[in-house]
C-alpha cells in the first residue's frame, strides 16, 4: 500500500478514493493472511505470532499458498458437533454430502448391529426426504422452491425413526442445498411455531431501549448494545470491535464478568481477523462456536463433486486450529460473533470495490462474545440478536452521518478562517493566533519555515532537523506543491531512522520555492494504551503462550511502529491541505504583485 502522496505543480486532487484505499488495505492483507495460516500449520505450539506478524508483512504467500488457504478456509471439510450437515440436490433431494455424525444424531444407526438396510440409511445419493417425517419432508421440500430459501430459517422438522426435533437451517450453495441440522430442546418445541416472530419479541425491548437513546453518543450507543447482547445471550463476556481504515481493529465497548481481564481499549493489527474470515462474516451474519476444544466432525461428500462443499454459509462450519487456539490461550471455550454491517460511502468508487463484501453494505466491525465453558445458544435467539444488530446498524449509520457533518461543518469554519488569515497576513498569523494550523489537520505537531525563521506547535523535531526536512522537499520534491506521508521511511526520507521517537508520518505544503507549512505525526503506538501493555520485543507472552490477546496487542505495536495509520478522515484532511495549497499560491501570487 503505497503511503505517500506527492502534489502535482498548480493541483492537488485526491490520489486515490476511500473505497481504492480500502480495496488495497484486501489486497495486501490477503496474502500476509495466508502466510501466517500456513506458518501456524507448520510450527503449531511453536508459532511466535507478534514475530511473525512483522515477517509476514514484509513478504507475503505466493499465488498457490493463498488459492489453498482461501479454500481451506470456505469449504474446510468439517463442522462442529453440535448438530450434523447434509447437502442436497435441489430439485431431487439426492444426498450430495453428510457429516459422519448425521447417522448418529438422526436415529439411524440402533445400538446393536445394525442390518445392511439400516447401514443404508443414510448414503450418496439418497433421499433426503426418507430421513424425516412426512410433515418435515413437505417442509423441506416447499422451502426448496423458494429463492431466498434462507428467509424460511429455521424451519422445525422431525428425525424419522425417533420424531427427535431438529432446527433445520437451509442455504444456497453452487452445487445445490445445504441443510444445516441443530438439536431442538423439546421444551422448546411449543415457542418455535411462533418462528420470526418470536425472535423478534425477544429482541423487542433491547431494539427499544437503542432507538431511545439520544442521538450524538456513539459511545454510549455502543455500550448499549454490549449490555443488551449479554443480557440475551448469557456470555461472560461481550465486546464492541470496530475496524479502522487500515482494516486493523479495536474493542470500543465492553460488557464482561467481573472476575476477567478488561479488554476495552485493546488494538489488534488487521492479520488478528483474516480478510477471508471478514468475507464469511459478511455471508454468515452471526457465527457460533459451541466449544473450541471438541473435535471436529469429517463431511463425506459425492466423489463427483469437483471441489470440497462449501461451507461459507453453514452455521456449523469448524473452527480452524489457528483460531481455536487462540481461544484456548485466552481462556474462552465458547464463542458468538455478529457482523456490523453499514451503507458504503456513497461517493466511492463502485469501480474500485473489491468482491470480498457485498456491494452497498461493508463491515464496519463486530460484536464479539466468549464464554469461558461451553455454551449453545438456539437459532431463534441468534437470529434475535441478528435483527437487534440491523437495528443497530441502521443507528450507527445516523451516529457516523451526524459525526462527519458535525466534523465538516467544525473543519469548513477552521479552513475559511485560516485562509482568511493567510490571504490578509503573513503565514506567521496561522501559528500564532487562534484557530491555528493544528486544528486543520489531525497532527501531533506543525512546524512554519519560513523567510528563514522557524515557527512551531505541539511536539515537532528539533530546529536542525526540521531544516533538513525542509532542504530535502526543496531537493526531492522540488516539481510538486506538497507531500503527504504516512511513513517517512517509506517516503525515502534518508533522516527517518533518527526521528523514529518523535516523527512517523509528515505532510508539507510548498508556500514559496523556499518556504513550507509542516504537520508532523508520531508513530500510532504512543497513542495507544491498553492494561499496561509495554512495547518490549523481547517480553515473552504469559506462560510462554504465543496466541494470545496480550501477543496480538504486541503485533500491533511492531507494525505501527513504522507508520502512523491514518484516521477516518485521511481524505478530508488531505483536501484541506490542497485548499491551503490553493490559498498558499494565491498568497503568494498576491505578494508579488
Amino acid at each position: 500500500m503505497s503511503s505517500s502522496r506527492s502534489n502535482n505543480r498548480g493541483t492537488c486532487s485526491r490520489s486515490s478514493s476511500a473505497r481504492s484505499k480500502h480495496s488495497a488495505c484486501v489486497v495486501a492483507q490477503t496474502p500476509v493472511d495466508a502466510q501466517l495460516h500456513a506458518e501456524f500449520e507448520g510450527s503449531q505450539r511453536h508459532f511466535d505470532y507478534s514475530s511473525s506478524v512483522g515477517a509476514a508483512n514484509r513478504s507475503g504467500a505466493s499465488t498457490s499458498t493463498v488459492s489453498a488457504y482461501l479454500q481451506n478456509m470456505q469449504r474446510g471439510r468439517y463442522i462442529q458437533p453440535f448438530g450434523c450437515l447434509l447437502a442436497v440436490h435441489p430439485e431431487t433431494f439426492a444426498v450430495l454430502a453428510y457429516s459422519e455424525n448425521a447417522a448418529e444424531m438422526l436415529d439411524l444407526t440402533p445400538h446393536a448391529v445394525p442390518t445392511i438396510d439400516q447401514r443404508d440409511a443414510l448414503a450418496i445419493r439418497v433421499d433426503v426426504r426418507a430421513l424425516f417425517r412426512s410433515q418435515s419432508s413437505v417442509a423441506l421440500q416447499k422451502a426448496a422452491t423458494y429463492g431466498e430459501v434462507n428467509l424460511l430459517n429455521p424451519i422445525l422438522v422431525h428425525a424419522r425413526t425417533s420424531g427427535k426435533p431438529f432446527y433445520a437451517i437451509m442455504h444456497r450453495v453452487d452445487v445445490g442445498l445445504v441443510i444445516d441440522l441443530e438439536p431442538v430442546n423439546p421444551a422448546d418445541v411449543p415457542v418455535t411455531a411462533a418462528g420470526a416472530l418470536k425472535s423478534y419479541k425477544l429482541a423487542a425491548k433491547a431494539i427499544s431501549r437503542l432507538q431511545s437513546l439520544p442521538s450524538g453518543n456513539l459511545s454510549l450507543l455502543c455500550d448499549v448494545l454490549v449490555r443488551e447482547v449479554s443480557e440475551l445471550t448469557g456470555y461472560d463476556r461481550v465486546m464492541a470491535y470496530k475496524f479502522h481504515e487500515d482494516e486493523h481493529g479495536e474493542i470500543i465497548a465492553e460488557c464482561r464478568r467481573s472476575d476477567l481481564e478488561p479488554y476495552l481499549g485493546l488494538h489488534y493489527p488487521a492479520t488478528d481477523i483474516p480478510q477471508a474470515s471478514r468475507f464469511l462474516f459478511m455471508k454468515n451474519k452471526v457465527r457460533m462456536i459451541c466449544d473450541c476444544s471438541a473435535k471436529p466432525v469429517k463431511i463425506i461428500q459425492d466423489d463427483s463433486l469437483a471441489q470440497p462443499l462449501s461451507l461459507c454459509g453453514s452455521t456449523l462450519r469448524a473452527p480452524h486450529g489457528c483460531h481455536a487456539q487462540y481461544m484456548a490461550n485466552m481462556g474462552s471455550v465458547a464463542s458468538l460473533v455478529m457482523s456490523v454491517t453499514v451503507n458504503e460511502d456513497e461517493d466511492e468508487d463502485a469501480n474500485t470495490g473489491s468482491d470480498q463484501q457485498p456491494k452497498g453494505r461493508k463491515l464496519w466491525g463486530l460484536v464479539v462474545c466468549h464464554h469461558t465453558s461451553p455454551r449453545f445458544v438456539p437459532f431463534p435467539l441468534r437470529y434475535a440478536c441478528e435483527f437487534l444488530l440491523q437495528v443497530f446498524g441502521v443507528q450507527l449509520n445516523k451516529e457516523v452521518e451526524l459525526a462527519a457533518q458535525a466534523k465538516e461543518r467544525h473543519i469548513l469554519r477552521t479552513q475559511t478562517l485560516l485562509c482568511d488569515m493567510l490571504l490578509r497576513d503573513a503565514p506567521v498569523g496561522i501559528f500564532t493566533q487562534s484557530p491555528n494550523v493544528m486544528d486543520l489537520v489531525k497532527c501531533d505537531g506543525a512546524a512554519l519555515y519560513y523567510q528563514n525563521q522557524l515557527w512551531v506547535l505541539g511536539s515537532t523535531p528539533s530546529e536542525s532537523e526540521i531544516k533538513n526536512i525542509v532542504a530535502w522537499l526543496q531537493e526531492c520534491h522540488d516539481g510538486s506543491t506538497g507531500l503527504s506521508t504516512d511513513s517517512l521511511v517509506e517516503a525515502g526520507y534518508p533522516g527517518a531512522a533518527a526521528l523514529r521517537e518523535v516523527v512517523c508520518g509528515m505532510a508539507a505544503i510548498k508556500i514559496t520555492s523556499r518556504d513550507f507549512i509542516v504537520w508532523f505525526r508520531a508513530h500510532t503506538a504512543k497513542e495507544i494504551k491498553w492494561g499496561g501493555a509495554k512495547h518490549e520485543p523481547i517480553d515473552t507472552d504469559d506462560n510462554g503462550r504465543k496466541m494470545h490477546p496480550r501477543s496480538s496487542f504486541k503485533a500491533f505495536l511492531e507494525v505501527v511502529w513504522a507508520e502512523t495509520y491514518e484516521t477516518n478522515d485521511g481524505a478530508g484532511a488531505h483536501d484541506n491541505l490542497c485548499e491551503f495549497n490553493r490559498t498558499s499560491i494565491q498568497h503568494q501570487a498576491s505578494r508579488r504583485l
